[in-house]
This record gives C-alpha cells, structure tokens and sequence, in this order.
C-alpha cells in the first residue's frame, strides 16, 4: 500500500466512523429536532456537509477542472450534481416544512464512491507492481574505463566498444560480452527464472541482469538505447497504448451514455413535477437515477481486469504488448511453430549408441577422432563422452565421408556409410531419423552414434495441453521429411510441414491465414530471429527467449523472457480467465444498473438502493477484476524445476 493509499484510507474510514455517529444519533433522537425552531434542519445539515467536504472535495474539484478543460460529462460531474442536488432539495423540504430527505444520502453517494475509488487504486497497485519489477531494471549508472580510471556516468554516455565495469550488487547496465572475471547472475527480475546463472570470459551479458558473486569487466556491444533493458522497458511502458476491442467499446459507450443519462434525468425530473405537480419527488428521482446510472463499473474494472492480465503475465516473464493482443490471444486456435530452437533445444546431442552394451568403447573411439573439429556433431560426441580425449592421433578429414584417425598401427573410422564402404567394412546400416556416425577400429567395425536436434523437455506437454483446447498445432521447419515426421510423432503435432526456406514459411502463414475462418486466430511461434518475417505476418506473433534477441522484441506480440514453452499455455490461460472476467463484469454491471434504473424512475428505490447500485457494483467488479491476478499452478512447478537445475 502506498503512502496515498493509507492517506485516503485513513480519510475514508475518519469519515466513514463520523458519519455513523451523526445517521445513528439523527435516526435515534431526529437531529432537526435538537433546536426548537423552523430551521433546526440546518443543524443536521451543517453536520452533514462537514462530513461531505472532507470525504467529497477532491471530487467536486475534479469535476469543476475537467469541465473547465472541456471535459464535462463525467463520473465526477455526476457524482458532484447527484449529491449537491440532494443537499438542495432537502434544504427546499426542511424550508418548505417537508419531511427532510436527502442529507444523509448526499454524503454516503460521495462516501462509497470513494470507497470505490480506493478500491480501484489498490487493485491498479497490485497489479502495477507485477510489472514495476521490470522497471526495477532500469540501470542508474554505468562505470566506464577511461583514462586508466573508472568513472560513473549515464549509460547513453557509454559508447560502443567501450570496457565497463560492473561489481556484486549492481545492475549490469548495457549489454556485451565478458573480457575480464567471471560471475554469478540474477535473471529474475527479466525472465522470471530463480536460478542464478553463471558467465565467464568471452561470455554473453545482457542489461537488467544483477551481478550477484565477482566484478566483472564487459566490452560493451549495444548502445543504450538499442540494448535489452532499454527495448523491455519501452514495451513495457507502452502496453497501456494498446487498447482491446472491450476497453475501446466501454470509451466510446461512456462518451455517449453519461451525456444521454443525464437528459433522461432532467426529463424524468420535468415531466414527473408537470404531470403530479410534485416537484421535489420527481427531483429525487432523478438524482436517484443520476447516481446509478454513472458507468464507474465499466469504465474502471473493464481496463483494470487487462492491465491484471497483462501484470499477471509479467510476473511469469511473459511481455504481452497491449490489452489487443491478451483478447486476441484468448482466440488463437492455430499454433503453428518453427521448429529448431522453439519445439527442440536447437544443439546436436548423441541420442543413442548401438550396441548400448560397447557405449563407453564407442563413444570414446569416435571422441578421439572428432576431437579437434568445430562440426556442431563432433562436438556433441565429445561433449556425450565428457572425459579426458588422448592426444597423439593424426586427423585426416575424408571429404564427404568423416575422419580418420591414426596413430602408428592403431586406426579408427568415423564417419557415415560412405567411409565404411571405402574401406571395405560390414557394418549394420541404422534406419533411424537423425544424423547416423558409424565407427570401425583397426579394421572391424564397433558400432555406430545417433545424433539429432534433442527435443524440449516440456514440448510434449505443451502440444498435448493445446490440442486438449481444440488448437490445432502445426510445425514449419526446414528439415528433411523423415526428420520432421519423426519430431511431429513424438510430441503428438496435428500436421507439419518440411524442407520449407524462410521464404515459404511466410507463404505457408499466409495460405493459412487466408484459409481459417474469420473468428480464427493464427498464432506464429518462433524464436524472434530469423522467424521475424512470419512473426510479424501472424495474427499473433510469439517469441520464444526474448533474452538478447532484438527482432524478437521488436518483430513479435508476445515475448516468453524465458525459452520455455510452458509460457504459451500459461499465457493462454491467463488470457482465457482475463476475458472471463471482463464478461462477467459487463454482464453484471449491465444487468444490474438496468435494473436499479427502472426501479429508480418508478420510484420503487430510494437513493440508497442507487448507491449500491453506483459504488456496490463498481466494488464488486473491482474484487471480480483483481482475481486475475491470482495464482496460475506454476509457483510450485517453477521451485521444483530450479530444484532440479540446482
């Protein structure tokens, strides 16, 4: 709670608790009744009035500044003409020797719309803060190597490859690469992730990170305002931008209903006093009809209930761009996905060794050739092996066929069929997908490695929770047929396509945007770089590891901060309960406001049934509204998987 906050809180409840004291003791004793004369009712009224200039000032002020900036009709011109019109009638009533109504009612008009007011304040607050986490990024300050010295300066002052200095605690201010030290990172404040990451020497560094263990020295590589922390915080900051569909009907609603509601009030008044000559009634009516009719409901809880949403989201290193994007995502029903880097890990890996039972001995053969080679293959056997590699072997590369390696009478093979039929050895073919290594060893052949692209732990999860929704996934990929049917079978895709360039996967995106139905929604999911063409073509372009990757922040609608997929299906649920409530709250206010405004013109209600139906459905819709930012299942799931990491 803010300091504001508590202020108005401790002003709402000083008042609230006065203005019990003065309607018990006026309904117990009659307060008009203390002096004895034909104006004991300005004794109840000064009382009154104390109780609503304190609560109500800042209201009546608001109305008479936005009148004077042109902007008349509003919740405030409202609540001020409903409240003093029922402080002037009841001064005309106790004048007139009438039974004197109203004076309690002005100031609990004013005292519950405050309420609400606060309600809405805290609600904002809560879900602000979700996302101020990620404005905690914003580095103060950049310590730059000049002159032999380190000096404090504005991060826009560092230039391009510049050398910074960062130590434990501080933000690292721009993005580069490690020249110096080695340390432990804290990414959470950017992905959502607890575990703590470790970078060395020649290592990668992104703005937004806190140095946690060791200083560092980073060569500086982006600019301020084209590094990470700079593009995450413009997004940030313009999100609000970005009204829905809802959000844009409840404006242009409210610019309309409040002038309208205001004449139905005045003709109400008019032509109730013209037809019954009881011109103080209808004018009660009328002011009855003015509170209830104010639209607070909508026009807060309609874009509280986004800006949850988007604060939600946030909280999981999810970057929805605007309220659009959440109530189009609500709709997305075709997923389609690049494949490497998105649904697999994008690195080799050896994924089996045939025969398992000679794994060490193959492994270790094939480790001593591929030792000093830079192929992404080679290296995931060595890196399969992970133990010391003996030296001493004579490498020669066989173009097109893999490596021989010798050392005096001692010869190991490496390499795919082709080697094996140039030197003459039997050897048992493998039909399986993926990149097949066989290896002989003086001669004999020994076995052979399976080495593919390794599918993400969580892909097979995800694909099945969105086919569970009735989505439909499909997977674009450059990869051969057999590799792409093998990929789209284990993780249970509804269809994919294979052997598509850059190029054909805007056109297969584009055939299928032109094939859905209108109430579709296409959603792109890759990995900001070089998916940015179709990220952008989609209905909703999603980046996976929006970390470090500028097209990704730029290019897509939606960024998971973390290269994991379970941010999709999170996201979609935290969209689908988002529109929920939006629905759920003009369904109520709707009905409900409706209601009471009959009532009120028929005279059925007094003005106490108008306040709830003002300030009582605006709070409710409120509390509806704050329920976004609830709990999503993964707090639990997130401490298990950093468990599990660490």
């Amino acid at each position: 709670m803010t300091r504001r906050q508590r202020k108005n809180l401790i002003r709402i409840l000083a008042s609230l608790g006065a203005f019990a004291v003065i309607f018990i003791v006026d309904k117990i004793v009659g307060l008009d009744g203390v002096f004895d004369s034909r104006y004991g009712f300005l004794f109840p009224f000064a009382l009154y009035l104390c109780v609503y200039i304190v609560i109500g000032y800042d209201v009546l002020w608001k109305a008479v500044r936005n009148i004077a900036h042109g902007q008349v009709f509003d919740e405030n011109l409202l609540m001020g003409i409903a409240t003093l019109g029922a402080f002037a009638l009841a001064l005309y009533r106790g004048a007139t020797g009438l039974e004197i109504e109203g004076f309690d009612e002005a100031c609990a008009v004013l005292l519950f719309y405050q309420v609400g007011e606060w309600f809405q304040s805290y609600a904002t607050g809560r879900s602000r803060n979700s996302i101020a986490s990620l404005m905690d990024i914003r580095p103060d300050y950049a310590n730059v190597v000049r002159d032999g010295g380190a000096v404090c300066v504005d991060p826009s002052e560092v230039q391009v490859g510049e050398t910074i200095v960062v130590s434990p605690g501080e933000k690292v201010p721009l993005d580069g690469v490690v020249v110096s030290g080695a340390t432990t990172l804290d990414t959470k404040a950017l992905t959502g992730e607890s575990l703590p990451r470790d970078v060395s020497e020649g290592g990668e560094i992104i703005s937004g990170c806190v140095n946690l263990t060791s200083q560092i020295e980073v060569r500086v590589t982006k600019a301020f305002y084209d590094s990470t922390v700079s593009k995450i915080l413009d997004l940030v900051e313009n999100a609000s931008s970005q009204k829905s569909k809802a959000e844009n009907f409840i404006t242009k609603f409210a610019r309309f209903y409040t002038p309208a509601v205001v004449g139905v009030a005045v003709l109400l008044a008019v032509i109730f006093g013209a037809v019954t000559s009881d011109w103080s009634t209808g004018a009660y009516r009328a002011l009855s009809f003015l509170v209830v009719s104010c639209p607070c409901a909508l026009v807060i809880s309609i874009p509280l209930s986004f800006f949850a949403g988007i604060g939600a989201a946030s909280r999981y290193g999810i970057l929805i761009k605007g309220s659009n994007y959440l109530e189009k995502f609500n709709k997305a029903n075709i997923f389609v996905f690049d494949k490497t880097g998105t649904l697999t890990k994008g690195n080799f890996a050896v994924t089996s060794v045939s025969p398992e039972s000679d794994r060490e001995k193959i492994l270790y053969l094939a480790a001593i050739a591929e030792r000093d080679s830079v192929h992404p293959i080679a290296q995931s056997i060595v890196s399969a092996y992970g133990k010391d590699v003996p030296s001493g072997y004579v490498l020669t590369n066989v173009a097109g066929a893999g490596v021989m390696a010798e050392n005096g009478n001692d010869v190991i093979l490496c390499g795919n069929e082709k080697l094996m039929a140039q030197n003459g050895i039997e050897f048992a073919a493998v039909a399986d997908t993926g990149t097949v290594v066989y290896v002989a060893h003086n001669g004999k052949y020994v076995g052979s490695l399976l080495i593919a692209d390794e599918i993400k732990d969580e892909t097979k999860q995800v694909i099945g929770e969105l086919n569970g929704m009735g989505c439909k996934t499909v997977m674009l990929t450059g990869d051969n047929e057999s590799t792409a049917k093998s990929v789209a079978g284990q993780i249970g895709l509804t269809s994919y396509k294979a052997s598509l360039l850059p190029q054909n996967k805007v056109s297969e995106v584009e055939s299928m945007l032109a094939a859905k139905e209108k109430s579709d929604a296409l959603c792109f999911v890759g990995d900001g770089i070089n998916d940015a063409p179709v990220l952008m073509r989609s209905d909703i372009g999603i980046a996976m590891g929006g970390v470090g990757s500028d097209a990704a922040i730029e290019a897509s609608d939606i960024v998971l901060m973390k290269d994991d997929l379970n941010g999709i299906s999170l996201a979609k649920r935290i969209a689908k309960k988002t529109m929920t409530i939006v629905r759920e709250n003009i369904a109520f206010s709707l009905i409900v406001k409706l209601a009471i405004l009959v009532l009120s013109a028929l005279g059925i209600t007094n003005m106490w049934v108008a306040v709830f139906g003002d300030v009582g459905v605006a709070v409710i819709a409120i509390l509806n509204a704050m329920r976004v930012n609830g709990k999503y299942g993964v707090e639990k799931n997130l401490k298990e998987k950093s468990k599990s990491k660490a």
